[in-house]
């Protein structure tokens, strides 16, 4: 008897769907074709002591199964459940006839428990664009996947539950996730707060204006200045997700496995700080097995990069193609892979290796060659890329003991807001969100400069030695200043403040 049932394999962060045929005919010998990996191979062995612990047999006749489309490698333990059920219903022991209109995934244990799976989403969502019936999959898992609406999703535990439901003598009920409700009453919390850090009035502001035009930031300053603890807290002015941004970045960490079990839905922009020995590989993504990387898993939030000059140049340069394309190709020779990363690129870094250039009570031990090569670690064309270059020096002790707290995060969240909107209109019907996003014919279209900017600029150029790169991020900054002022045109005074947040473009900088 030949019998389809449906699975389905996560290939970036899309989901495509796979058929199994099960064919079960005179003979004794067990065949898996389809381009399977070595997980799947030996889905054989856990599905044959999954069924006699549950008092059913493996049918001792020749079994052919057939994954396809066989030129896409199927990976994993994921489709125990698929097979299992296939086999069960081509063998007539499973009296069901509607398999065919359900996708089924799930990962056996030898005594039949059902173990959770990655990708639930992304599966969910193609399982609804083809039309199928129901998605059934692992009870952790199955939260993960009614965020999508008009789809039945079925949790379940045991493989005797998924058996008893296509026999009829059991009925199990969908699980339901008010999306929206569930989206809208958590998008809201966050626990760390601006009105934490005392003085840094400076830093705030330049932080302030990163996060309304999504903006590149880099914060130099000595050990204990607070540059991490402001790094922390960007999250927390930013604008809220849309439920469409929640939905994409949920896809992601749902792929790679890091979504949180109690969750159906991330609510808040994720905030990405890996550790400085991290690789290329696993920063931008790829590997054997394509995943996401770091930069994908902080796709439409935060990417802070602490002590940036100890991080691998190697590392560092792979960063350049994604800060311009907000997206990640990954190639290789049998596949070619694309993966979102639009997000928020914040660093921090010591002016020199002793930390203590330009403090203001310390001093610095450092030759100016060594602070030359220190700084140097970060490239011309990677610094280009960073729009906003802020100096923090550490706040004094009377200052930090006598100093009430500073503005909350939500007062500034809400100018931000109201900068994003203005955004948002100006480039309605596009796909672009924010200023940094602009390009150099929108730039000139939505940035125009009177005489006495133009001599600012022209001066700026010639002392800093500005690229036209950094000329243009001089613009995109100018214009998020003008947005928060509610100032339709780019003013002399938003353009100079832009310029000085291009600290490093100084050539005498470390002395």
């Amino acid at each position: 008897m030949l019998v389809k049932t449906y699975g389905s394999a996560v290939f970036g962060i899309e989901a495509t769907t796979i058929t199994i045929e099960v064919s079960i005919s005179q003979g004794f010998k067990f065949h898996l074709v389809g381009l399977p990996d070595s997980a799947v191979r030996e889905s054989q062995q856990r599905i044959e002591s999954a069924v006699k612990n549950n008092n059913f047999k493996m049918p001792g006749r020749k079994i052919v199964i057939n994954m396809a489309p066989a030129d896409i490698r199927k990976e994993g333990s994921a489709y125990d459940l698929p097979l299992a059920i296939g086999i069960l219903t081509a063998d007539e022991q499973i009296e069901g006839h509607d398999v065919s209109e359900y996708v089924i995934m799930g990962e056996l244990s030898l005594d039949g428990s059902i173990m959770p799976i990655r990708g639930t989403l992304p599966i969910a969502i193609q399982a609804r664009k083809e039309g199928f019936k129901g998605l059934i999959v692992p009870k952790a898992n199955a939260r993960e996947g009614a965020v999508v609406n008009n789809l039945d999703v079925y949790g379940v535990s045991h493989i005797k539950e998924v058996i008893d439901f296509f026999n009829g003598n059991r009925n199990i009920e969908p699980v339901v996730v008010d999306t929206r409700a569930e989206f809208y009453n958590a998008v809201e919390l966050n626990d760390l707060d601006f009105s934490d850090v005392k003085g840094q009035e400076k830093v705030k502001r330049a932080l302030e204006i990163a996060a309304a035009g999504s903006h590149n930031v880099i914060m130099v300053g000595p050990p204990g200045a607070g540059k991490t603890m402001m790094a922390k807290r960007l999250p927390a002015i930013l604008p809220p997700l849309t439920l469409h941004e929640a939905l994409e970045t949920t896809k992601i960490h749902s792929v790679v496995g890091k979504l949180d079990r109690e969750s159906s839905l991330m609510t808040r922009r994720p905030y990405r700080s890996p550790h400085h020995t991290i690789s290329d590989v696993a920063l931008v993504g790829g590997g054997a097995y394509p995943q996401p990387g770091e930069i994908s898993l902080a796709h439409n939030g935060v990417l802070f990069l602490d002590e940036l000059p100890e991080f691998q140049r190697s590392v560092l340069e792979v960063l350049r193609q994604p800060l311009e394309d907000r997206q990640i190709n990954i190639s290789r020779a049998k596949f070619t892979v694309d993966y979102p990363a639009n997000f928020m690129l914040v660093s921090s870094m010591n002016p020199c290796p002793c930390g203590y250039f330009n403090h203001p009570t310390k001093d610095c031990v450092c030759p100016v060659p060594v602070r030359q090569r220190y700084l140097n670690k970060i490239s011309g064309p990677l610094l280009d890329r960073i729009d906003i270059h802020i100096e923090i020096t550490p706040v004094p002790f009377d200052d930090l003991a006598s100093q009430p707290p500073g503005e909350t995060s939500q007062k500034i969240r809400e100018r931000v807001i109201k900068a994003r909107e203005i955004q948002q209109k100006r480039f309605e019907g596009t796909d672009i969100h924010s200023n940094a996003q602009m390009s150099s014919r929108l730039l000139r279209r939505h940035v125009e400069i009177d005489e006495g900017g133009k001599h600012i600029l022209k001066t700026a150029t010639d002392k800093l030695g500005l690229s036209a790169r950094a000329y243009d991020r001089i613009l995109k900054v100018s214009r998020t200043i003008a947005d928060l002022e509610g100032s339709e045109k780019v003013q002399t005074q938003h353009l100079a403040e832009a310029i000085n947040y291009r600290t490093l473009d100084r050539d005498n900088w470390a002395g």
